[in-house]
């Protein structure tokens, strides 16, 4: 119970004729003078329990881009298709040695076509897989899923089969995965197993690709230089975190995870972290310690260290939730050890 009054503490009997017992939408009615006030307050028990809304899927457009740019690759294969036809036509009436010659090449690039369209549908869908799994594997920790910890622990076994360097850490996961009770401990557990040496490859990969940016960016003479290389190196960053992870993505695929990469980047803040670490590390006596150029490279490569802590989240199969999260501040101080070294 609640006083309502301002007074001293006091003590009263419930019986008492000067004591009124309030209800919640009382509260505006006027009493004696010396009349002690007092609303019960709300059993717990008797609450409305909360419900949570149930997710509406976001109504799906009708895509005119889309229509736009397929029906712009049709109109062009059926160009193609017809020039290479009236080609063939024209190497058939020079001499039919050319026109057969002629007929295969192109035999050979539609094969090629197939092989490649092929090989880019069976990389977005191993990319969907992999980030429908860590989906899965964040709501069954929340949740703490048994069956779905289990059906996510054999998808991630089919996925680390091709990887040697796992081969131990699948058979120490198989032989305790009866042993684990809960689902939410079961995919810490899988996480420990499996991501432990994958995260120190990619931390090594991210830590490289930064040293490397960091370099050529404080010697190179021109910033269109500067900003091919750095753009190659983030390209073949996060081509290398996919494939580290498990997923082969192809042209489409890679474009696809640099989107989703840029976008976690946005997201999670990633710039505004850069500049506190860039404030923290340069801004006490390690500027006047590098040259302009150096701390150019030094920028460049805190950035793309960013980016490649995001390509991690965004590859990675299963969300951090035993292991600790790469972070930016190690790679820094890495990266200026460097710089300094290369100063020196």
């Amino acid at each position: 119970m609640t006083m309502r009054d301002r007074r001293r503490p006091a003590t009263f009997k419930l019986n008492d004729p000067d004591v009124v017992v309030m209800d919640p939408g009382d509260e505006g009615a006027r009493f004696a003078h010396g009349t002690v006030r007092v609303t019960p307050e709300a059993d717990p028990a008797t609450l409305p329990v909360p419900l949570d809304e149930p997710f509406v899927p976001e109504r799906k457009r009708f895509r005119w881009g889309l229509v736009f740019w397929g029906a712009l690759a049709g109109l062009v294969l059926l160009g193609a298709g017809l020039g290479v036809t009236h080609l063939i036509e024209d190497l058939f009436a020079r001499s039919v040695s050319l026109g057969y010659l002629g007929t295969v090449l192109a035999a050979v690039v539609v094969v090629a076509l197939v092989a490649v369209v092929i090989r880019e549908a069976l990389g977005l869908s191993r990319l969907a897989a992999i980030e429908a799994m860590h989906a899965r594997a964040a709501e069954a920790v929340a949740n703490d899923d048994r069956p779905a910890a289990e059906a996510i622990v054999a998808d991630l076994l089919k996925l680390a089969r091709g990887n040697p360097r796992l081969a131990r850490a699948r058979t120490q996961l198989a032989g305790h995965t009866s042993d684990i009770i809960d689902g939410a401990d079961l995919i810490r557990l899988a996480e420990r197993e499996l991501m432990t040496p994958l995260d120190q490859e990619a931390r090594r990969l991210v830590s490289v690709a930064a040293q490397r940016v960091s370099i050529v960016t404080a010697v190179s003479p021109r910033a269109l230089i500067d900003i091919l290389f750095v753009l190659a190196a983030a390209l073949r960053l996060v081509r290398q975190l996919a494939r580290l992870y498990g997923g082969r993505p192809g042209t489409l695929g890679l474009m696809a995870l640099m989107r989703h990469a840029v976008s976690h980047l946005a997201i999670t803040g990633g710039m505004a972290a850069s500049d506190s670490v860039i404030q923290q590390m340069l801004g006490h006596g390690v500027a006047a310690k590098l040259s302009t150029r150096l701390g150019e490279g030094v920028l460049n490569g805190l950035l793309t260290a960013r980016l490649g802590l995001a390509a991690i989240d965004v590859t990675r199969p299963l969300p951090f939730t035993a292991l600790p999260r790469p972070s930016l501040t190690d790679l820094a101080k890495d990266l200026l050890r460097r710089q300094e070294d290369a100063e020196k």
